[in-house]
């Protein structure tokens, strides 16, 4: 062979090994859409205190239309709880898994008969308006809801556009059927201020509803066209009938009455807006102006198949197949659209602002997803990560701080630290540039260095101290996650000296960590220990930590782990106390919190400070502990009845860790993307990222008994890292577990602390 045809040959087979390697290693095809929503199981969740959102909307919609139940309290936060039989109606605002109520604002209730104008006496079917509802009647998926009212005799269904709540019921005959629209019952824990009905003709309402709760200053308006002309619309005063079609007050009612025929179907279209009356016409106008009920339910089911189709998973169990699937969408329920067709929204200084050049959206429970469900957004929601961090930086601009828990334009600043710093350094340091990077410093810096909630001792003392306010030693250390991630950002811009005195701040933990106790516990102004230390008391509200005890806080330093270790003073004292974590047994005391939910041992995986702890052990090279813990948790603490969270949902937080420790990571450090590896519950998880590639990630071997990594291969290459940074995932390709029923001799192990 002459040497240019020795050239040729070395140059063809080169080609082909490197397309070759591409093919196997960065699938460039995106796959076949599958029909995912049929694995979709709304009353998961729905019992025991998973307080999730039952009925229909579309992913990130303003409209969450569903069945509001009797409000017996906490469990019934979201407006539904599987133990209930009784429904008031249908609102168009609902909560998915908080631990606080708000929202279910706009209420439709088809009735037939005379009914009084009040929630009524419960279990009094002559009193009030509400109906007894039978479980076999019902029906729910991604989209849709239906039910059967036994007390009129009327079918409903729901579906929903993203700004438009859609009914059909189908009546019986009567001359006396109608539909009741209710602006002023405490559905939940709000308190309307002002209602306002006006009939615009006989198949229009239109009107608003003010109120006053969690979201402090809550502005809804809408608009309802009906299918059928009303034979009368009539206005009542808190109950009171007021004689004309239009009513402002305080607590205002409004019945539309019907002649309805045996099994008559009257639609009613509503649309929602937090500007105006106007604008919530412009909604209906782009979203429904047609009659399709059908078509709108395959609408939504398109849409939420579409997202779902992000993640294709292969698996024999197809208990986890639903678990996982209906965890996807609940990460999807929220953060929500806050915005008309035309951009205008309703921003948090109370003013509006019109044609917006970004999606702006609400309901940020950010104490609880900056933990997994915004490092899970990043993977797999690119196209709304900037604009989720750019309505951050307006409301930053509009309330003079990022949100810390921001509901329908409204601070409510619920929970503790400043976790939107969090998630905007998160989206910097991850390479997201679609905002101003400028501001976004700005507003990361200026948050940190206020004086409010406890900051200004923060700054003071270098810690917060418990005879200065409640729950210091909690706030501190999450402010302290918020100050790491700061810092990061800091170091890559430059900033040399925020850096500095951020990290510096950061490592708050060792003022409060007892050496002698091997706990972080409170401190005074005088810098003594809280006497009387119990690390098992949890008391709700006071004390030293918020919805937890020292068992669980002393492990709230996700960002220096190594850090954590020396204060134990040695790699085996800390594994042993981590070990015993998940063992000891104690009274959390009178009072404590009902938050500190799914216990093993002391580990609360109802709770969100825990959810990062199982993945600390491969930092100290015992990977095989995670993947124990993990999937001890995988397989007891999530299943697929309605009881099948271990605590809140806390707006797709506890879902959002099933999705990523099924595939088979977690992102402990607060920011920049760096995944913990632990046991993989899938056999394959068909990823899709940024750009239209796809992440592959295979687990070889895999069962419940092989539950442990023994060798890592990242686009065909060995790996020998315990974790995979983000920018591996974003630019596609392949990561392979090979698994095995016995801990690895070799894989993960390493004698000193990983830094």
């Amino acid at each position: 062979m002459t040497n240019m045809l020795k050239k040729t040959a070395i140059t063809l087979f080169t080609a082909l090994a490197a397309a070759t390697f591409i093919c196997s290693c960065e699938q460039t095809e995106v796959p076949q859409d599958q029909d995912l929503t049929q694995y979709v199981d709304l009353y998961i969740g729905t019992g025991d205190h998973g307080h999730v959102f039952m009925g229909a909307d579309v992913p990130y919609g303003m409209v969450q239309l569903g069945p509001s139940s009797i409000t017996e309290g906490w469990d019934w936060v979201s407006g539904y709880h599987y133990s209930d039989s009784i429904i008031f109606g249908f609102s168009h605002t609902h909560l998915n898994g908080t631990g606080i109520g708000d929202l279910q604002d706009i209420l439709f209730t088809p009735t037939v008969g005379d009914v009084k104008l009040a929630k009524g006496v419960h279990n009094d079917q002559k009193s009030g308006y509400y109906s007894l509802f039978r479980r076999e009647t019902e029906k729910a998926k991604p989209g849709y809801y239906a039910v059967h009212l036994d007390r009129y005799n009327v079918d409903v269904e729901l579906t929903a556009t993203n700004r438009v709540g859609f009914h059909k019921y189908i009546f019986p005959a009567s001359d006396a059927s109608a539909v009741v629209i209710n602006l002023a019952d405490h559905m939940n824990w709000d308190k309307p201020t002002e209602g306002y009905l006006v009939q615009e003709n006989d198949s229009v309402i239109s009107g608003y509803r003010y109120s006053e709760g969690w979201a402090n200053k809550q502005r809804l308006y809408f608009t309802a066209v009906f299918s059928k002309p009303m034979k009368q619309f009539e206005v009542a005063d808190a109950g009171k009938a007021v004689s004309g079609t239009s009513l402002t007050a305080e607590k205002v009612y409004g019945v539309a009455k019907f002649d309805t025929q045996e099994n008559e179907e009257i639609y009613v279209k509503v649309a929602l807006s937090p500007v105006s009356i106007e604008n919530a016409k412009l909604n209906m106008q782009a979203e429904l102006a047609g009659w399709d009920f059908e078509q709108v339910i395959k609408d939504a089911d398109k849409a939420w198949n579409a997202e779902l189709n992000k993640i294709q998973i292969q698996t024999t169990d197809e208990q986890v197949k639903r678990i996982f699937y209906t965890a996807l969408y609940h990460t999807m329920v929220a953060p929500s659209t806050f915005q008309d067709v035309n951009g205008d929204y309703r921003g948090s200084d109370g003013k509006t602002y019109e044609k917006a050049d970004f999606k702006n959206y609400t309901t940020f429970s950010l104490w609880d997803t900056y933990r997994a469900a915004h490092p899970l957004m990043t993977i797999i929601h690119p196209e709304k990560v900037n604009d989720m961090i750019n309505t951050m930086l307006h409301i930053y601009q509009q309330q003079g701080k990022l949100p810390v828990w921001h509901l329908v334009g409204c601070e409510t600043d619920c929970m503790v630290g400043n976790p939107g710093v969090i998630v905007v350094a998160d989206a910097i340091l991850k390479g997201y540039a679609g905002f101003d990077k400028e501001l976004a410093y700005e507003a990361m810096k200026n948050s940190m260095l206020l004086d409010e909630r406890g900051l200004g001792y923060y700054k003071e003392f270098q810690y917060i101290p418990y005879d200065k306010e409640d729950e210091a030693l909690s706030k501190a250390m999450e402010y302290a996650i918020a100050d790491w991630s700061l810092a990061q950002v800091a170091k890559e811009m430059g900033k040399t000296e925020d850096y500095e005195y951020f990290s510096k701040r950061s490592k708050v933990y060792q003022h409060y960590f007892d050496k002698e106790k091997g706990f972080v516990r409170g401190l005074s102004s005088e810098g003594n220990f809280r006497p009387n230390f119990d690390p098992f008391a949890a008391p709700h509200r006071e004390g030293d930590y918020v919805e937890g005890n020292a068992w669980q806080y002393t492990w709230l330093v996700p960002h220096d782990i190594a850090g954590l270790v020396e204060s134990f003073g040695s790699k085996d004292k800390f594994v042993t106390k981590l070990d015993s974590l998940f063992t000891v047994k104690g009274n959390l005391g009178e009072g404590a919190s009902p938050d500190i939910s799914g216990l093993i041992g002391q580990y609360a995986h109802g709770n969100e400070p825990s959810h990062h702890v199982l993945y600390m052990y491969p930092y100290v090279g015992q990977p095989w502990k995670t993947a124990d813990k993990v999937r001890e948790v995988l397989y007891v603490l999530y299943h697929d009845q309605p009881a099948g969270l271990s605590g809140n949902e806390d707006v797709g937080q506890m879902s959002a860790w099933y999705v990523l420790s099924a595939m088979g990571f977690y992102q402990v450090e607060p920011a920049g993307g760096k995944y913990i590896f632990g046991s993989p519950i899938l056999d394959e998880a068909v990823v899709r990222v940024k750009g239209g590639k796809i992440f592959t990630i295979t687990a070889h071997n895999n069962s419940k008994d092989n539950k442990y990594i023994q060798s890592v291969k990242l686009n065909g290459k060995d790996y020998d890292k315990f974790y995979i940074d983000f920018k591996a995932i974003e630019a596609g390709g392949t990561l392979e577990f090979f698994m095995g029923d016995k801990p690895s001799d070799t894989w993960g192990i390493n004698d000193e602390v990983i830094k």
